[in-house]
């Protein structure tokens, strides 16, 4: 793996879940990694993480669904720093479980703000400051290519990631700049362990993966920084399942 030496980098969600395992797999890799969540709590103890076991990160608490904020953030962390070399769109919740005629409006606002207009907001302005040989990489999901019933805001907003993550590709290859997606199947963390608690759910959830059991967070954090590093120069545009073989089904 190439080592991230002197790379600037910015993980949305950073404060637990995916976001802690890929702030920390950055850094250990030589980042310096400004993480950004709203939750200052959640967020600083993953700086306080890096930290400790000898990493460099910066904690920006933010609101990713206001585009004045983020554009604010983005910049300060250019003016501090020099430059951003990596960015990782990872914040998302998963909102109401509900047949689509019965999905509460609320919700449905809501999911959209945070899972995908927040994800154009941070693209707009890391595309706007990044230079030639930049990554960014947008936490999408196996739901970008397959669907499941009561979860349909979910679902839209991943589908629509992989479609910002496509054009952002196509118009910034030019520059140098590289916008690639993961696609996590279920993780037992943050808002999917929260929805569904139940064990035997669990249980059968493991079985539907081929390899015997659903993600972990350093499943997604290692093919997140495959995509950021110069191994994966000649990739741009594309949707990388971590799923287990959940899709293939």
């Amino acid at each position: 793996m190439t080592e991230l030496s002197g790379k600037i980098a910015l993980v949305t969600g950073g404060g637990g879940g995916f976001g802690r395992a890929i702030s920390a797999r950055l850094a250990g890799l030589g980042a310096h990694v400004a993480v950004l969540d709203r939750d200052p709590v959640s967020g600083k103890a993953t700086v306080a993480g890096i930290v400790s076991a000898g990493g460099q990160a910066t904690f920006h608490e933010v609101d990713l669904t206001d585009a004045e904020a983020v554009d604010a953030v983005v910049a300060g962390i250019v003016r501090e720093h020099g430059a951003l070399d990596i960015a990782v769109n990872n914040a998302g919740i998963g909102g109401a479980m509900a047949p689509m005629a019965d999905y509460p409006l609320e919700d449905w606002h809501r999911v959209v703000d945070v899972n995908l207009n927040s994800v154009f907001y941070c693209l707009r302005a890391q595309l706007r400051v990044m230079g030639s040989g930049g990554s960014i990489v947008n936490v999408a999901s196996i739901m970008s290519t397959v669907a499941m019933p009561t979860i349909s805001a979910y679902v839209a907003t991943k589908h629509a990631v992989l479609g910002l993550t496509r054009s952002a590709a196509l118009e910034y290859g030019p520059q140098g700049i590289r916008v690639n997606a993961v696609g996590p199947s279920f993780s037992r963390v943050g808002f999917t362990a929260d929805s569904l608690a139940d064990d035997a759910h669990w249980d059968s959830l493991r079985e539907q993966h081929p390899l015997g059991r659903t993600a972990n967070p350093e499943d997604i954090a290692g093919a997140v920084v495959q995509l950021c590093s110069g191994d994966s120069s000649f990739v741009t545009g594309q949707l990388l399942l971590v799923d287990g073989g959940f899709t293939l089904r």
